[in-house]
């Protein structure tokens, strides 16, 4: 998070708080409306857990790794209060959501837990302990829905922004959690987003990228209950491009049945919708398919894939896999594997199954032991990283649009940005070894040199008058 100075109205010392925010960049956009909470209630938020008087863990409860990320978090946290300045540590969001009173007992070094639909309470929260309160339990709503009027304070560099559509989750895939937390679909109103879009822009935004559990899925709900309602994943494109002013839209999770030759031909046709199609399958074969209750098949895969590829051939296309699902064979992971050979995606993350309790695979026979899912995960990504050298190849010599970020996080000799086929945090950088800019630039780079996730190149010098 940003250090911010709020105004202050009194002499009473200033109130510090750190943020540690893990998981997903939706859980960001919930830590970012806590500390808006908190500096309008008078708070400074500090780049340093030891500076603070409070410490607030936004957590994730997804898979196992993140839960175990999540517990050594607020334990590392949790040593800070013997002997310094640090009172209290909360533990925030998902986890707490998902384990309620298992968390508190386990945890005692936490002071308090906030679930997933209290934590727009933070800053009474806070203020009731402070005065006395005993109650450490906040969690009577599973999620909470942004609000036009809830605050928010953008953590991002200065020129991108995260921009949550909706909660929860209509599908009911056997492997995720996700609903049991988060409950059911809920998209906010289009005024609304397009509003806080507008804001956005008007501070120097010039990337949003839009997230969801299920961009597809906006609005489903709305027009459930009004068929009237205007909300759909089209019309919100649609608004945004039209009127939102970002130079640069990004949408994160497309699930694949409901990637429209409507929504394709709305893409290609608008400058500013970033041709990216973030669209994790999970997998390819048929069986496994049905398992995870995936409502797809692979030939309906191959279609959707076929169609993005027809009608925007430059799109960048990024998906994800989940390797040693209950019940995979080696055959249907061979099948996975010629799957990703044959369609030559622009990014793939892949997963190994975490065995979950409460969802419908964590029941399933056939566990599939952890050596096998390693080598699998192993296999798969080896051969992505070979596919993403020889795509990244056919960049050099090819002119960019880029969004300079800074200084490289490599060396300082370096400037680092991105081209609209890399989004943040997820894909790889360009790096800029030629040329000025500054943070929040876009600049055309002409790409000299290519590695298996990055490109390197230079800011194409402007023709000055003959």
């Amino acid at each position: 998070m940003k250090e911010v100075l709020p105004p202050r109205s009194s002499q009473e010392p200033l109130k510090k708080v750190h943020f540690v925010s893990l998981g997903c960049p939706k859980n960001l956009v919930d830590t970012e409306i806590m500390a808006g909470s908190l500096m309008r209630d008078g708070y400074q938020v500090v780049g340093e857990a030891g500076d603070a008087d409070t410490v607030i863990i936004n957590t994730c409860g997804f898979i196992e790794a993140s839960k175990q990320e999540s517990i050594d978090k607020i334990l590392e946290m949790a040593e800070l209060k013997k002997g310094g300045k640090l009172q209290k540590v909360v533990a925030a969001g998902c986890l707490t959501q998902r384990y309620k009173d298992d968390l508190v007992a386990g945890l005692p070094e936490a002071d308090l837990f906030v679930g997933s639909g209290q934590f727009q309470n933070i800053a009474q929260i806070l203020k009731d302990s402070k005065n006395g309160g005993k109650e450490k339990r906040f969690w009577n709503l599973p999620t909470y829905l942004q609000e036009d009027s809830t605050p928010r304070i953008n953590s991002q560099p200065r020129h991108r922004a995260y921009l949550k559509i909706s909660e929860g989750c209509k599908k009911r895939c056997a492997f995720c959690a996700i609903p049991l937390i988060r409950g059911n679909l809920q998209s906010r109103q289009l005024g609304g987003i397009l509003g806080e879009a507008k804001l956005l822009v008007a501070g120097g935004v010039k990337e949003l990228i839009v997230v969801s559990h299920d961009f597809t899925d906006f609005g489903w709900d709305l027009r459930k209950q009004n068929a009237q309602a205007k909300e759909s994943p089209d019309e919100l494109l649609r608004v945004l491009s039209d009127e939102s002013g970002a130079e640069w839209i990004r949408v994160l999770y497309l699930y694949p049945d409901g990637v429209s030759k409507q929504t394709l031909d709305l893409m290609s046709s608008r400058k500013n919708l970033v041709k990216y199609f973030d669209m994790p399958l999970q997998h390819v074969n048929n069986d496994v398919l049905k398992n995870m209750n995936r409502r797809m098949t692979r030939e309906k895969i191959e279609g959707v894939l076929t169609d993005i590829r027809m009608r925007i051939p430059e799109a960048a296309i990024r998906t994800q896999f989940i390797v040693g699902y209950p019940g995979e064979t080696e055959e249907n992971f061979e099948e996975l594997l010629r799957f990703v050979e044959k369609m030559r995606f622009d990014r793939v993350g892949c997963f190994m199954y975490s065995q979950e309790e409460s969802t419908k695979a964590g029941t399933l026979p056939n566990q599939v032991d952890e050596a096998t899912k390693q080598r699998r995960h192993d296999t798969l990504m080896e051969m992505q990283q070979e596919i993403s050298r020889t795509k990244h190849a056919q960049f050099i010599g090819k002119k960019l649009q880029v969004l300079v970020e800074g200084v490289s996080e490599e060396t300082e000799l370096l400037l680092q940005g991105r081209h609209s086929q890399q989004a943040p945090d997820i894909d790889g950088v360009t790096y800029i070894n030629d040329g000025e800019a500054r943070i929040g630039d876009m600049v055309e780079v002409t790409i000299t040199d290519s590695m298996d996730y990055d490109l390197v190149g230079g800011i194409t010098p402007t023709e000055g008058p003959h």
